[in-house]
Parts: C-alpha cells; sequence; structure tokens
C-alpha cells in the first residue's frame, strides 16, 4: 500500500495504525503539500455491501461536522477496490498512551479532557450522530494540548480482544455501555456512559471492569457493582466521583440525559471542586420511558449475551420519536430472524407473559406479576387511608390523625450543626451526624441532610447530616533543588498545583532546578493551593566590547579594563632605539584587538615599549687609524613594508643584510608593518615587526 497515490492526489508514505477493521496510513496531499492521514478499509470486509456502505455514509455524515475537538474528515473515496476516507493528520499522542505513561491523571487534568471530549459528543449528538465507540484510544492529544477525537460513527478496534462485534454489538467491551453489552437500543447515552469510563480510567489508571473475555467483561458492565473511583483515588473531589458515578449508571435514565449536562457539571468542579454534584437522578417519576430487552445467560453457552425483540414490540406510535428509535429501527429486522431455538430459551426463562404499555410515546415492558403487585400496594395503601378516622378539631376543620403525627423536616444546611442539632431535636426528630468531610464552607457548618428538607417524617426518625470539616490543610513539600517535573509530580501528590514559573540567574543553583518557592515548605495552606516558584537560569553570562587600547599608557588601558571587568596581562617590550623613545611606557599592540565581544573576566593581553638610554663605552687611548675599508653600500629599509616574511628574508639575503623578527610569529599570511632602521648598510642587521 506504500507508495500508491489515491485520488491522485494522496500518496501514501507509512503505515501509523491498525484498527480492526481498517489500517491508518500516513500519506502526503500532492495539491496542498501537507500530511494527512487516510483510513483504508480492510480487504476482508470489501465483499461485505452494508460496511463498505457504513464506511463511507457515516464519513460523510462526520464531514459535515465543524468542531475543534473532532477530527476533521476531508475526502472520502474509493480506487480499484480500495474504500478510503482522508482525515487530518495529528501529531501527538492518544489518551490511553498518556495514561500508559503516567499511570492515571490528574484530576483537573481528567476534567479539561473531559469537557473537550463532551463538546465534540455535543456537537455530533446535535447531528444525530452517536460515537459508540469513545474510548482513550480514539481521544487524541496534539503537542500543542488540544483535545480531538475520532472514529466517529466507525467502528474499530484496536484487536480482537477488546472489541465485541456481532449482528448487534458494536464497541469496546471495556468502555461500551450496559445497552451495547446486551446489544439493544442505544443513543446519546450510550457515548455518555464510555466517556463515563473514560473519566474513571484517567483518574485511577485503571478501567473498571475487566474480565478474560469481552463476554465476560460485557456481563461486569451489565451486573457488577461499580467500585467508586474515590475509592481508588483519594486526591478526587467528591464532586467528580459522583459526576462519574452517575454517568456509568446502569440505567440509561439514570445517567446524564445530554452532554450539555455533563458539561454544565465539570464546568461547576472545575470552577469549585466542593460543588455537590448528585450521584444519580433521585426522582424517578419524571423520568423517560425507555426500550430495555431482558438480558439471559445461557449457562450453556459460555454466557452468552441475548435478546428477544420482535417487530410487534415496537410500536408505530414510537416513529415520531426518530432521535432515540434510529437505531432501534435499523436492528429490528436483524432481531426478527433470530434463530428459534434462542427464542426458546428466552421463553423458558419467563414466569408470564410479557405485556406493553406506554406512557408518551417511547414503550416498556413490564411483567403482569409485577403490575398485580403494584396494584396490591396501591390498594392497601388505600384501605390505610380510609382506615384513619377524621376528627374535627377547634376551628370546624377537618384533619386526619395519621397527619397530626407526620412533621415536616426542617431546613438545616448552612447552620452551625449545634444550632442543627436544636432546630431538628425541637421537631421531635433525631439528630445523627452522619459523616464529615472537608469543604470551602467553615468547620462545623452543616452541607447535606438526608431525607431533604420540607418532607414529611414520623417523629423520632432519624435526620443524617454531613458536617464541613473545613477547607483541608495540607502542609507544603520542599521542592527547591528539583526540576519542574519533579516538582509538579510532587505537589499534584500531596493535592497542591504548580503556579506561576519565574527564571533568575544563579551561580550557586544549577540550571533548570528551583531556587525558592512561595508559600515556603511546611506551611500549612489550602488544598489546591498553587505553588510559586524560581528557576535557576544558571550563571549570568555578561560580555563586554575590547577598546583599542593602541597608544594608551598602562594606567590608562588598566582604568578602561576595569570599567569591562577585563583583566590585563602585560608585555614589556625594552628598547634603545631613540625613535621609540617619545613611545615609552605606551602600548603598541593588544591581543585580542579591539571591537571584539568577550565574556568579562577575559584577560587581554598587551604590549608596550620600555626605552632604555644605551650604555655609554668607556674612552680608549686613540688608535691608529685603520686602513679605511670600502665604503659599504647602504639601503633604504622603507621598500620592507608590507613584504611577507619569506619576500622581507629574499630582500634582506640579496644585499648580504641579516634580520630578525619581533611582534606576531614570522608565517607567510603576516607582513612587515614597521622597521627599526631606515637605512641599512650592507652586511648589517635589522629587526622587522610582523602584523
Amino acid at each position: 500500500m506504500v507508495g500508491i497515490i489515491l485520488g491522485e492526489r494522496y500518496e501514501v508514505v507509512e503505515r501509523i495504525g491498525e484498527g480492526g477493521m481498517s489500517f491508518v496510513y500516513k500519506a502526503r496531499c500532492n495539491k496542498l503539500k501537507r500530511f494527512v492521514a487516510v483510513k483504508i478499509l480492510k480487504e476482508t470486509f470489501n465483499s461485505n455491501e452494508e460496511i463498505v456502505e457504513k464506511f463511507k455514509r457515516e464519513a460523510t455524515a462526520i464531514a459535515n461536522l465543524n468542531n475543534a475537538n473532532i477530527v476533521n474528515i476531508l475526502d472520502v473515496g474509493t480506487q480499484d477496490s480500495i474504500h478510503y476516507i482522508v482525515m487530518e493528520y495529528v501529531r501527538g499522542k492518544n489518551l490511553k498512551e498518556i495514561i500508559k505513561e503516567q499511570g492515571k491523571l490528574s484530576y483537573e487534568t481528567a476534567i479539561n479532557v473531559g469537557l473537550k471530549v463532551a463538546n465534540a459528543l455535543d456537537c455530533a449528538h446535535r447531528n444525530n450522530i452517536i460515537h459508540r465507540d469513545i474510548k482513550p484510544q480514539n481521544i487524541l492529544v496534539t503537542e500543542e494540548g488540544i483535545v480531538k477525537v475520532t472514529d466517529f460513527g466507525i467502528a474499530k478496534s484496536t484487536d480482537s480482544s477488546t472489541l465485541a462485534y456481532t449482528n448487534s454489538v458494536m464497541g469496546s467491551a471495556h468502555y461500551f455501555s450496559p445497552e451495547q453489552a446486551k446489544g439493544v437500543y442505544t443513543d446519546c447515552r450510550t457515548d455518555l456512559y464510555s466517556l463515563g469510563v473514560v473519566l474513571y480510567e484517567m483518574v485511577t489508571g485503571r478501567v473498571p471492569f475487566n474480565g478474560d473475555s469481552p463476554v465476560a467483561i460485557a456481563l461486569k458492565h451489565i451486573q457488577e457493582e461499580l467500585t467508586p473511583p474515590k475509592n481508588l483515588n483519594t486526591k478526587i473531589p467528591d464532586s467528580l466521583n459522583n459526576l462519574i458515578m452517575k454517568a456509568m449508571e446502569k440505567e440509561q435514565v439514570k445517567r446524564y440525559q445530554s452532554a450539555k449536562e455533563i458539561i454544565s457539571d465539570l464546568e461547576r468542579i472545575k470552577e469549585n471542586p466542593n460543588a455537590i454534584i448528585a450521584s444519580q437522578q433521585s426522582d424517578l417519576e419524571e423520568d423517560h420511558t425507555i426500550i430495555m430487552a431482558p438480558v439471559i445467560v445461557d449457562s450453556s453457552n459460555d454466557q452468552k449475551v441475548l435478546d428477544d425483540y420482535s417487530e410487534d414490540d415496537y410500536s408505530e406510535a414510537d416513529e415520531n420519536n426518530k432521535d432515540y428509535n434510529q437505531d432501534y429501527n435499523q436492528d429490528k429486522d436483524k432481531h426478527k430472524n433470530k434463530e428459534k431455538n434462542e427464542k426458546l430459551i428466552n421463553k423458558s426463562k419467563r414466569t408470564t407473559p410479557i405485556k406493553r404499555i406506554h406512557i408518551g410515546k417511547i414503550p416498556i415492558k413490564i411483567k403482569r406479576s409485577v403490575i398485580f403487585s403494584l396494584l396490591a400496594v396501591l390498594v392497601l395503601a388505600f384501605g390505610a387511608v380510609s382506615a384513619s378516622f377524621w376528627i374535627k378539631n377547634q376551628s370546624g376543620n377537618l384533619k386526619t390523625k395519621a397527619s397530626e403525627e407526620l412533621i415536616t423536616i426542617p431546613n438545616v444546611v448552612g447552620k452551625s450543626k449545634d444550632e442543627a442539632k436544636t432546630i431538628i431535636e425541637n421537631a421531635g426528630l433525631i439528630y445523627v451526624e452522619a459523616s464529615t468531610e472537608n469543604s470551602n464552607q467553615p468547620e462545623g457548618i452543616i452541607l447535606r441532610m438526608s431525607p431533604s428538607p420540607d418532607q414529611k417524617a414520623k417523629p423520632k426518625d432519624q435526620i443524617r447530616v454531613v458536617v464541613s470539616l473545613g477547607e483541608e490543610k495540607i502542609e507544603t513539600p520542599s521542592i527547591r533543588g528539583m526540576g519542574l517535573k519533579a516538582a509538579r509530580n510532587t505537589l499534584t501528590s500531596v493535592g497542591l498545583d504548580l503556579g506561576n514559573v519565574n527564571y533568575e540567574y544563579s551561580s550557586t543553583v544549577e540550571k533548570d532546578t528551583i531556587i525558592s518557592q512561595d508559600p515556603d515548605a511546611n506551611v500549612e495552606v489550602k488544598k489546591n493551593t498553587k505553588i510559586n516558584v524560581v528557576v535557576s537560569k544558571g550563571p549570568e553570562i555578561v560580555t563586554a566590547k575590547i577598546p583599542d587600547l593602541a597608544g594608551k599608557s598602562l594606567d590608562e588601558a588598566k582604568t578602561l579594563l576595569d570599567e569591562l571587568k577585563l583583566d590585563m596581562k602585560q608585555v614589556e617590550t625594552v628598547t634603545s632605539d631613540d625613535s621609540k623613545k617619545n613611545v615609552s611606557g605606551k602600548i603598541y599592540k593588544q591581543n585580542p584587538d579591539s571591537g571584539f565581544e568577550v565574556k568579562q573576566g577575559t584577560a587581554v593581553t598587551v604590549y608596550y615599549y620600555t626605552y632604555k638610554e644605551p650604555e655609554k663605552e668607556p674612552e680608549k687611548e686613540p688608535e691608529k687609524e685603520p686602513e679605511k675599508e670600502p665604503e659599504k653600500k647602504t639601503y633604504n629599509t622603507g621598500e620592507l613594508m608590507g613584504k611577507t616574511s619569506e619576500e622581507a628574508v629574499a630582500w634582506a639575503n640579496s644585499r648580504g643584510i641579516k634580520i630578525s623578527y619581533s611582534g606576531q610569529n614570522s608565517d607567510n599570511s603576516a607582513r612587515v608593518y614597521k622597521v627599526s632602521t631606515d637605512k641599512v648598510a650592507e652586511g648589517g642587521t635589522i629587526q622587522v615587526t610582523l602584523k
């Protein structure tokens, strides 16, 4: 597949992933000069017209969504029996990889990711699209930290052990809802259950249900009680614990009913971790009815999950409820053709025939035995009321004996526990302090009560209250000398956060480690307090520009260099040359040269002359005048100026003159810029300075 060009523009570069039904490749769009991701349906499914059509249709539907938290679909096509979808290429990691790396995420991070995923689901649900496979592997986090949901409406898994895919069940077993496990009706609340599982895994580092097979995991989603995430991670607030528990209610009616609802609660918790979030809907009388097929476990067939829908079970009146019923309409023909032995197993499990009643427009199944039990309860209740005798009070009003004995529960939320105890006991009820917890309310204030205020209670009934311990205090750990990552982990582990990070130069603290913290170590602070830190940038490197020191005295040069925090190294040149007499003590050369930018503390070497009077020879007796030697020829040494050392030597040798050098080393790149004398006689010696 690598190397082919799809749609005359998408050149496949490399394979970057594989799902249960497709491969994902990185490709280069030769038209727009950018990388894209191309999902290609596996050849195994090419002959399945239903899957191919679903692959194209749902990809086209997702392409119409415009949301920053959804991976964009760019193109859909078919070429030589290759069915492909072109998506934006996301640089980053999926959420599963991040959880594996970090073990578990801070609850603040989980809330932020949850908000972005819920935002994506809200957009999809408003466009009548249900994801059905929300899991960390399908949640991408870019290098910039942007959260994007991928694989909308397309069945996909990483391997056979995590995918349950039958005629009526589609999704990843660790993350799908009880209704998906049953293979029955799904709606937007299915995605919200899966989001609850993802939130659970983010804050605990593990999935809520595990097992040896997809079927075993599915049964746990249906039957097993959920362990509260706070039992596995005590650092998460009760509000987030309750939100996750509510999102993962086994009954759809008890869950969040829309992505907007879960977004609202997540934002409340983000603003105030101590916000009161109910773990489930307590008043079920206002809930909508839903379609639920019975789940039957056949012990003879490895705990196979069965259902028994038939076309007769679905009312024509429900066609008006298209949003919730679209999945059922698509699947009801499959349920209609279930094998006879499966129906026989279902029937053998029933004690009484099943009837269907309708409330509004959505059907619900109720057994006859349940109906008779409800009627019996109603009859007994009516009899109890009728048996109550009526008495007339002094004003002529009628009231029952039973009503005289009931007490309206007073509201003590927000009051001190002493005041609450007095109020409750004065009302004839019993005050019970059920538990205490940290909160943003002062210590001793009532946070919650059960039963709720204004309900009726009998005398001596218990009123259970939750009392505030005040805001949790945490002793700040010392994070001096740590790197930022280690400091953040240390703070998070005790319920604190890393605050502002400032940088300063330090000659004593290693670069990229913390110099100081505010508040300091061993100080009691509130939970989630941000600890500001100052981080070392290492020693400060200050540079200076070397000045021109030529012609200056040593003192002048020293003053200039001291101001620039540069050192000075002196090299003396002693001379008796009368021409240098007037520059004695003056600098004639420096290294490095002027204009160079160097680090403060660098030494600058200066070269200067010291003039020394030539020694006088003692007077001698006059000697006989020697015979005059032939007059030697003299030469003008100015001819040497600008010559290289080799050229200068050649010039001197041709005239019988000895030559010596001073200053820089004599190499072929240096040239004569100064000669010790203007004229020299044949056989004489001259000194040249090269530069």
